[in-house]
């Protein structure tokens, strides 16, 4: 009974040290294959204004379009209540005032986590006939936002961003990545999503 109990406990540890390993690893890499569109994941916006986090994103997002990535910028994200503001309206504004056409612009608003943000993009992209994607996100989310992608029937691929709030100390990265493998392994056993952190859930 001991044996079995401590082969559990190692091989449990075993994918934990696995997927945050993992989580690191797919942080680091960046790829920018030509696609349909560029999806923005949301995060906190304050009367329509991008949190820092957001703005990250967002100006990442806009390089990768100015670069040639993809045609179309697609931002994501809901409200919480008492906003007036969705993510995905403050992400785009944030985009047409940078100089991306309204017609370069897709802003898909009722998402209120990853997973269901991911499945509202999927139908989004049904509709437009588009399949393939770039995901900009922060460094820590990046697997699970592209596992959930290509679960909602999405060809994704990621491209991080390397500035903002979350990237900046060696202690905000080690947060995040314990809170990204707990996020990516409930997911992987449960099919749910998690929310809570700011910006990543």
């Amino acid at each position: 009974m001991g044996r079995a109990v401590g082969a559990a406990v190692l091989a449990l540890g075993l994918i934990v040290v696995s997927t945050a390993t993992a989580i690191w690893w797919t942080a680091r890499q960046d790829a920018e294959p030509r696609s349909d569109a560029i999806v923005v994941l949301g995060s906190a916006q304050y009367n329509g204004v991008p949190s820092s986090i957001f703005e990250a994103r967002l100006e990442h997002a806009l390089a990768l379009w100015q670069d040639g990535v993809a045609p179309v910028v697609v931002t994501v994200g809901g409200k919480k209540d008492g906003d007036e503001f969705t993510e995905a309206e403050a992400g785009r504004d944030y985009l047409l005032d940078a100089g991306i056409p309204a017609d370069d612009l897709v802003a898909v608003t009722d998402g209120v986590d990853t997973l269901e943000s991911m499945r509202l993009v999927a139908a989004e992209f049904d509709d437009r006939g588009w399949s393939t994607a770039v995901l900009v996100t922060d460094p820590w989310h990046v697997m699970r936002a592209e596992r959930m992608a290509e679960d909602a029937g999405i060809d994704a691929a990621s491209s991080p961003t390397r500035q903002g709030p979350a990237v900046q100390t060696r202690a905000t990265q080690f947060r995040y990545i314990v809170r990204e493998t707990a996020a990516y392994l409930l997911y992987r056993a449960t099919g749910e999503s998690v929310a809570g952190a700011p910006g990543i859930g």
